[in-house]
């Protein structure tokens, strides 16, 4: 059986590769020419340059193929132009989701976020049915992937065998870019870390959310969506875990909100003068950290099997890998 992963040169979708090949796949990766494939230069899979944005090439690589996971995606709290969020995100997945239609692909994993999830109002942990709307959505990220995983569910009410998964904070190895968590970890391990957000999040195994793919393939609804997590914890928890795993000292200052949020806009003004220039952190990620995001991914355990690994043993790989391609100062 042959598999098309869009987004197969990053954090998830390499992994995602892998265990399609393991599985016994034949993987087709559609890719921008520009890419840094250095996560899947080893891997046997057959490469498609394209852009999601771009319908010809997109029928070109989904041509032929059993199954689409659909993982592309713009995922940044700072870019210009803003367009290209819905650009990419949005008319991007339509244009997967209608090529995949056309050539008659048997199953479609689409690979949302549970940034487009709702969070509880009196504590608890948000499902794949708490109440959200476009609203709540608090930056052109999250909008623009809560517009993609209509136009998804849109695609299943009309028939097309689609699949959505709601990956939660992913840690582990091959993380190169690397993802708003990785920088965590890797402030962390070189000592650039001397205070802390009160803030949560759902800590998952990158390798535990590739396994989940294939998973939703074979035993998901079509139309449903499972959030693919596991342990929540607090950043302070997260970085105590570190701090037992390395023996370095984890941070004891917690700093307020406001005067960070005063420091996240001041850094978009410098962007905004200096496109080149990225802020160490903008309003919508210290916005995004006053909640705790906290899931409950009991749905994706119960009826795909989901697999559980601990987060410190996620944490202990990503910590390793970092440590050994050069992300950590001696």
């Amino acid at each position: 059986m042959k598999a098309l992963v869009t987004g197969a040169t990053g954090f998830i979708g390499a992994s995602v590769a892998r265990v399609l090949l393991k599985a016994g796949y034949e993987v087709r990766a559609l890719a921008r020419p520009d890419s840094d494939d250095r996560n899947v230069a080893e891997l046997e899979v057959e490469r498609v340059n394209g852009d999601v944005r771009d319908m010809d090439r997109v029928r070109a690589a989904v041509r032929g193929c059993q199954q689409v996971y659909h993982l592309a995606a713009l995922y940044s709290y700072w870019w210009r132009p803003r367009r290209d969020f819905y650009d990419i995100n949005v008319e991007g997945t339509r244009n997967i989701l209608r090529a995949a239609g056309e050539a008659g692909v048997e199953r479609i994993v689409y690979t949302s976020s549970v940034a487009t999830l709702g969070l509880s109002k009196d504590g608890g942990l948000g499902t794949e049915d708490t109440a959200v709307s476009l609203a709540d959505m608090t930056s052109d990220y999250k909008r623009s992937k809560f517009m993609a995983e209509e136009v998804a569910r849109d695609f299943a009410e009309r028939g097309l065998p689609v699949v959505i998964v709601n990956p939660s904070t992913p840690v582990g190895v091959r993380d190169i870019k690397p993802t708003p968590t990785g920088r965590i970890i890797i402030n962390f391990l070189n000592r650039r870390m001397p205070a802390y957000l009160d803030t949560g999040l759902n800590v998952v195994d990158v390798e535990d959310v590739a396994q989940g793919h294939l998973l939703a393939a074979e035993k998901g609804r079509v139309g449903e969506r499972y959030i693919l997590g596991h342990e929540n914890l607090t950043l302070k928890e997260m970085l105590d875990i570190l701090a037992e795993l390395t023996g370095l000292p984890a941070p004891k200052m917690r700093l307020p909100y406001y005067p960070v949020l005063a420091i996240a806009y001041l850094y978009a003004a410098i962007s905004w003068l200096s496109p080149r220039h990225y802020p160490h952190m903008t309003p919508a990620t210290v916005r995004l950290a006053r909640k705790r995001m906290f899931f409950d991914s009991s749905r994706a355990v119960s009826e795909l099997g989901f697999p559980q690994t601990p987060a410190r043993e996620a944490l202990r790989k990503a910590v390793t890998w970092f440590q050994e391609n050069g992300y950590v100062k001696s």
